[in-house]
């Protein structure tokens, strides 16, 4: 089964495998080059340090490139389960208690970034949410505490 991936995730990992091809890939080679010139390598730690940037450097690569290639893009914006909570959805919760709003996208799990306000569709937060529609209420288990969230809005696209 293919992962699911936003468009927008996907340009997202699209510009960071850009930069690591085209900025950091050709640093680290360079640095390498640079180390190697200062002669013994056995205790080189220049060059230790950037032989290992740059194993990190191409396997984010691999990474990115398969990811990409073996995903199902979805575009938001096209999509229309009207109220209902689905991937994609950019949901609005207030907290019962203290009527706190916050706000978030429910992504694919390589896209996830929980300060983005951006929610892994695997997470418990995610699948609590799927399948609820504006208006209902939701109890999500958080490490501190069950809390009851009311969905304000559910929005899809921009």
């Amino acid at each position: 089964m293919k992962a699911p991936l936003t468009t927008q995730g996907a340009a997202r990992l699209r510009a960071e495998l850009d930069e690591l091809k085209s900025v950091k890939r050709p640093a680290v080679i360079n640095a390498i080059a640079e180390a190697r010139a200062h002669g013994d390598l056995k205790e080189n730690a220049e060059y230790h340090a950037a032989r290992e940037q740059q194993g990190f450097i191409e396997g984010r690569i691999q990474e990115l490139e398969y990811t990409l290639s073996h995903a199902q893009l979805i575009d938001v914006s096209t999509l229309n389960a009207g109220s209902r909570v689905v991937f994609g959805a950019t949901v609005e919760l207030a907290d019962c208690d203290s009527g706190e709003e916050v706000t978030y996208q429910i992504v694919g799990d390589l896209e996830a970034d929980i300060k983005k306000g951006l929610v892994s569709v695997s997470s418990p937060l995610a699948r609590a949410l799927i399948g609820k529609h504006e208006g209902d209420s939701v109890t999500i288990q958080a490490p501190a505490g069950d809390r009851d969230y009311d969905i304000v809005a559910v929005r899809y696209g921009a």
